[in-house]
């Protein structure tokens, strides 16, 4: 069910290029039901799994069509039946939406939305959901990290591995990172861990353990017989609701403890959403967390 109020939002009718993001002007504003609730968007983080799904290349393929993104920040508008905990003029953040977060408004279940606290702008708000819930699902839940142990984070000064190191330094791992350029190296640095490396320079580490992918390797199993290593894949969504309440938990901890400080990279203009597509996949380096502005 739609409102006669309309909104501004990326559209996408088709699998592809970045260029099937549309810039509509003219979307119906969504409305809430039953625990959800109405989300006025001030900020949306832009993921590389977002650019996954809208090739058609990811396992999760939304229906056509659809409005990418999950995380935003804003205050909310109004809530629908049964929601508990929020009331309009909330500041939150999401880590999902029903409705897609590239948008002027968005739905989202409660269960998805977090109070927004005053210590955090729109922009860092909008940097918390996939990022840090992925980095924490990956180092204690499946990576079953422990303070003193050794961490290497390759890729560290984007929006996973800055909350990737930021989370293993306060929960005392030695933290290694890679990055791609001087800036990067120095980001990394900033922001919790104790040594960096520049991943663009041969051989600058002979074996390395990554989270993350951004393309297919090669790898021989005997390698890993030989270490008794694991190679574990991670999904955020297939967090449990324990799991996510444990991260919530951990996370709002960090917030309020003062260490997790979202860093804020590239920002574009909601029409912009097709060049944060190509860019998110092909710029030279990462430099804290991608965000479309509202």
């Amino acid at each position: 069910m739609a409102s006669l109020k309309v909104m501004k939002a990326i559209r996408v009718s088709e699998f592809g290029a970045p260029s099937v993001l549309k810039f509509c002007s003219e979307v119906p504003v969504p409305v809430p039901g039953p625990k959800q609730v109405l989300i006025r968007v001030h900020a949306c983080g832009v993921n590389p799994v977002e650019t996954y799904i809208r090739s058609g290349t990811y396992s999760r393929k939304p229906s056509l069509p659809y409005t990418p993104g999950s995380d935003v920040a804003g205050v909310v508008e109004s809530v629908g039946d049964g929601v508990r905990f929020l009331k309009a003029g909330d500041r939150v953040f999401t880590t999902g939406t029903e409705t897609g977060g590239y948008a002027e408004y968005s739905v989202a279940l409660e269960d998805c939305v977090h109070k927004l606290p005053d210590s955090l702008n729109y922009k860092q708000g909008a940097a918390v959901g996939i990022p840090y819930f992925t980095a924490y699902r990956a180092l204690f839940h499946k990576a079953h990290a422990k303070a003193g142990e050794t961490v290497l984070i390759h890729g560290a000064s984007g929006g996973v591995g800055v909350a990737a190191c930021q989370l293993a330094r306060a929960f005392g791992l030695k933290v290694l990172g890679t990055a791609g350029t001087l800036d990067g190296i120095n980001l990394v640095l900033s922001n919790g861990a104790h040594m960096a490396f520049n991943h663009r320079e041969k051989d600058y580490m002979d074996k390395i353990q990554i989270v993350g992918c951004r393309g297919s390797v090669e790898i021989n199993p005997r390698d890993t017989m030989a270490k008794e290593s694991s190679i574990i894949g991670v999904a955020v969504f297939y967090a449990t609701k324990g799991e996510k309440d444990e991260t919530a938990a951990a996370l709002f901890a960090g917030i309020e403890a003062g260490w997790l400080r979202p860093v804020i990279g590239p920002e574009y203009s909601l029409d912009k959403a097709a060049q944060a597509h190509e860019d998110i996949i092909n710029s030279s380096g990462c430099s804290g967390k991608m965000i479309l502005i509202m």
